[in-house]
Parts: structure tokens; sequence; C-alpha cells
């Protein structure tokens, strides 16, 4: 008989909750109460969170203590996560750099990076955006056409190209991208991934306002900016393995915690049972969405501890990250449905008693089927390389 498992914290790790519990209680800003990220103001007001985090070793707990961490495991890290997302702290401004970038920097960057860039980043000393993206390579990363060619010092490189939707690409200090070193060599091959300051001469940044007038991307135009070689990361002509790294961690278990999903759910049957009160019929048509939502953020809670015990075991994420990418977007998308089918006309309230964050929410996750790469293209992945499925 399979030995059941136990999904049970040690006494150690709840220990290590009641301690976040506590300082996030006594020091986080009252849910929404910063301005928008996507502004100058808010940037900088979440960048002033993101150092009072540090300054207590909370900002990035499962890094080592010499960066600035507690040397937590990934479990920590996960309880951390729960605690964050219950008092509905704000949204990291930093989170291109500690959650995309860095894991990739502890893989493949050089003692001299990590000690360079890895405290500064965890401080909100520096925020990072990052420069994949082009007007015709979206989802297809292999088919970029910026490029990069020798300095003629031969001390580094200068990069031409552009760069789109960047995410804080309007405010942030350094952007990671990929760039075709060898323009001769297959798609996935020739390309290197770069280390670039923002205020670099030839870097030309303008915002790209969305519909609220905010500036939460930018495109990077590169006019022949000079990068040294050592702000290459992983090595000349291996930007696709170093940027696939990344793209696991975007897609894995880094950047969307199962704590954010299932806070959203919480939220969301609190809102269906204060509706019943009010209408139980017009409620009722919304109880099984609820309900579905719910058990979808708490399919991906469990999958995300089963991942986190193989990678505990020396395992790794490999290709399905990109079925778990397609899981937290369409639950994301899922909950916050349901809470605008509750709410019917009064979604589109703002001001007074109204919650406009299930809107603004669902907004957001609308560009979750498209960010981290479209689900379209992650259902081939898993197709091909989970599945063993030809290709079409």
């Amino acid at each position: 008989m399979d030995t059941p498992m136990d999904l049970r914290f040690t006494p150690a790790q709840e220990a290590f909750r009641r301690e976040a519990r506590a300082w996030l209680e006594a020091n986080a800003p009252e849910p929404r109460s910063l301005p928008s990220l996507d502004t100058a103001e808010g940037f900088e007001a979440h960048r002033s969170w993101e150092r009072a985090m540090f300054d207590e070793r909370w900002s990035v707990v499962s890094w080592p203590e010499e960066f600035g961490g507690r040397g937590a495991g990934i479990l920590e890290w996960l309880v951390f996560e729960e605690e964050y997302w219950r008092v509905q702290a704000p949204l990291r401004v930093s989170q291109n750099g500690v959650f995309l970038l860095a894991p990739t920097m502890f893989e493949f960057g050089t003692e001299q990076q990590q000690r360079r860039f890895l405290p500064a980043m965890a401080s909100g000393a520096e925020i990072w955006c990052q420069g994949w993206s082009e007007p015709d390579a979206g989802s297809d990363l292999a088919g970029i056409r910026s490029r990069a060619v020798r300095s003629a010092d031969d001390r580094g490189w200068l990069l031409t190209g552009q760069k789109t939707w960047a995410s804080r690409g309007a405010f942030a200090e350094w952007c990671f991208g990929l760039f075709r070193t060898d323009p001769e060599a297959e798609r996935y091959r020739g390309l290197t991934y770069f280390l670039i300051e923002m205020n670099a001469p030839g870097v030309v940044v303008r915002p790209i306002p969305q519909l609220d007038g905010e500036t939460g991307f930018a495109e990077i135009f590169f006019d022949d900016v000079f990068v040294p070689d050592d702000q290459v990361l992983g090595g000349v002509g291996q930007g696709w393995n170093v940027a696939m790294a990344t793209a696991g961690s975007e897609r894995g278990l880094s950047l969307r915690s199962p704590a954010r999903y299932c806070e959203a759910a919480s939220r969301l049957v609190a809102l269906y049972r204060q509706r019943r009160a009010k209408d139980p019929v017009g409620a009722g048509r919304s109880a099984d969405a609820v309900a579905q939502a719910w058990m979808d953020a708490e399919v991906y809670r469990l999958a995300t501890l089963w991942t986190a015990t193989r990678v505990l075991d020396g395992g790794s994420v490999g290709p399905e990250a990109s079925a778990n990418k397609i899981h937290w977007s369409e639950t994301d998308l899922a909950i916050h449905r349901a809470a605008l089918e509750l709410l019917g006309p009064e979604a589109e309230l703002h001001g007074g008693d109204a919650d406009a964050s299930w809107l603004d929410g669902y907004l957001f996750a609308l560009a979750g089927l498209i960010y981290a790469g479209t689900n379209e293209i992650q259902r081939n992945v898993v197709a091909e390389r989970m599945l063993g499925l030809p290709r079409g």
C-alpha cells in the first residue's frame, strides 16, 4: 500500500510562519494603500517597501544570508508567501529580479556577478526589467533580431535593436535580455544573455501608456550600446539555455506562488457568502463557478508542494513548468470571472464602499494567458515534451 503524503509543516516551519506573520502584520502597508507601481510615485513607494523587507531579511528569505536572505528552504518560502498574500501586502516591484533573474544568476552567474547584483536586487536599490519580446518576436523567442557585435577594443559588445512590452521598463535601472551574437547560427543558437544598464549611452526608453494612462511597460531601443564582457550571463552563445532557465522560473515555482490564488479564492468564497445573503437565487447561479475556482486554486497549491518536494529530492521542474503556467493563469482568470458574475453591474463601480480590485484583477488576469509565453505555445510544449506527441 502506498504511504500517505504528510502535508503538515514541521514545528520549525510553523515557528517560521509565526515570525513572518507577526512581522508582516506589524509592518505591511494596508491593502492597496500604495499608489500603483506603474506610476513614478508608486514605483518608489514600492521600492521603499522592498527596502523595509530587506532590512529585516524578509525580501528574499530563501537566499543565502550573504546576499540578504535567511538561508531558508523552498518550503519556508512557500510559507512566507502564504503569510504575505494573507495580509494582502503590496505587489513586488522587484519581482523580475528576485523571482526570475536571481534563480538564473545563482545557476549561471559568476561569483563576481552574484556579489555585484544580488544584494542590490534584494534591497530594491536596482530594479530589473526583461528585454526579450520584440515587435516581430513575442512568444517566438528564437526569432529575435536584436544583435550584438564585438566592440573595436574587444572588451565587450555593441547592442543594437528594439525590445518591447518590457514590464517595469519605464523606471527600471537594469535590463536582462537576449541578443543574437551569431547571425549565421541556427535559430536557437548564437544567442547571448546580457545584463544591461538602462542609463548606458545609446539606450532610449519610451514608456507605453496603458488604457488608464499608467506606464506599466516600455519599449527600449538600443543604438550601439556598449556592454562589457563581465555583463554576459552564462557565456557567449549560451543565451537560449540561460533564457530557458529564466522561463522555467517564470512559468514554474518562482513567479506565481499558489498563495496568490488561494488567497484570491478565499476572498471569492467570502464574496459568494456575502452575495448569497442578499440574493440567494442570483448567487446560486455562480455557485459551481466559485466551487470550481476554489478547487483549482487548491489543486495548484498541492501540485506546487509536490513539485517543491521533488526539487528538494534533487529533481527539476522541466517542461512541467508549461503545464503549471497554463493552470495558474487560467485559474486566476476563473477566480476573477466568477467574482464579476457575482457582482454583476456593481463590478464596474469605483470609490466609496465598492471593491474595484475584482475588476482590476480580472483585467490583469486576461494578460496572464499571454505573458510568460502564451498558453497556446505552452500547450505545444506540453504536447511535444510531456506527452510525446508529434509536431503539428
